[in-house]
């Protein structure tokens, strides 16, 4: 199957302010690369919202294509390792920020980072992960290679209501984990609970405490919060066991002391999911197909869109009203 002369993309522009949309472009428009893909699915994340509307400095050359996450078909390549009809994935990896991303119903991707659609796993399917999917997983996998056992204990799960969390909460339970979360949105109890969360806790009724060292109520922690929230679990998990940092919703600075590092051995382990080696990339995503494919993947996801509607959906997840996962039919 060929490459048609134009085709739909969801552009970004910066010069002279602000503006995107949908356009007519064609394949030598694209950001170079080994491999063609003829995108099926894509997916929306905070990151994804900010780009489009401007109103966070996501992009750093213009125009580009948004969307950072893009799953489909293989329609051309140079590359012997991905044929025509393969089916594939590519999250982060510079995808809207860059180089041109997965909203678009053709990509052009570098070989490096298009990732074979591991057995037991379906396109849409990779999308409803997508990088918060990826996101949870490496922290999962980080944290193990770092020791971390479901023997040790629970690991908590901040911001559990965001995409990275539900998923996270979902992953180490099918991974053996026995999973707590905490919250700001409890009315979410029931379904944090039905995701495997076998605690649920209200953020509103953490206290830290001001102690270097506080009890130890967990073996470790999936977190995408940051800041405070960061620092004071910092001070609550056991022995040697880890953090996988994997956000900043509650704030970039760590006020913390070293005691938790040096007395009881705990980690915190820093989650870049764009750069991250294809080695371990691959290793993410066949746990995602077999042992860790999260059971909740259809609850997850709460919405599908289309190209046309991004605009609308945006605005939405920046101002807090959207949950779940959404995903984005090409």
């Amino acid at each position: 199957m060929g490459v048609p002369e134009k085709f739909r993309a969801f552009r970004i522009h910066g010069e002279g302010g602000h503006r995107a949309g949908i356009e007519q472009v064609g394949i030598d428009d694209l950001s170079p690369g080994e491999v063609v893909v003829r995108a099926e699915w894509s997916s929306i994340n905070y990151k994804d919202a900010l780009a489009g509307t401007g109103e966070g400095k996501i992009l750093r050359r213009f125009p580009l294509v948004g969307g950072i996450d893009v799953a489909g078909h293989v329609v051309a390549s140079t590359d012997p390792r991905l044929r025509e009809g393969d089916p594939v994935l590519c999250t982060g990896s510079g995808l809207s920020e860059t180089r041109d991303g997965g909203y678009s119903e053709y990509v052009r991707l570098p070989a490096e980072w298009t990732i074979p659609l591991p057995a037991g796993l379906g396109l849409r399917e990779a999308m409803v992960l997508g990088t918060a999917g990826f996101t949870a997983g490496l922290s999962l996998l980080r944290m193990e290679a770092n020791g971390q056992t479901p023997a040790m204990g629970p690991v908590v799960v901040t911001g559990a209501t965001g995409g990275v969390s539900m998923l996270a909460i979902d992953i180490l339970t099918r991974a053996g984990y026995e999973a707590h979360a905490i919250t700001g949105k409890f009315d979410q109890l029931d379904f944090l609970t039905r995701l495997g969360a076998k605690q649920v806790l209200d953020r509103r009724d953490m206290h830290w405490g001001q102690r270097p060292l506080e009890t130890a109520l967990w073996a470790g922690a999936i977190d995408s919060v940051g800041g405070d929230t960061l620092a004071g679990l910092s001070r609550a998990i056991q022995p040697y066991g880890n953090i996988a940092a994997c956000g900043l919703a509650g704030g970039h600075v760590l006020n913390t002391t070293v005691m938790p590092f040096i007395i009881r051995g705990v980690s915190i382990l820093g989650i870049a999911s764009a750069g991250t080696p294809r080695p371990q990339r691959e290793q993410v995503w066949e746990r995602l197909a077999g042992p860790w494919k999260p059971a909740h993947l259809d609850a997850i996801c709460t919405r599908e869109a289309t190209l046309d509607a991004l605009g609308e959906v945006f605005p939405t997840m920046l101002a807090g009203d959207s949950f779940g996962r959404t995903v984005v039919r090409i």
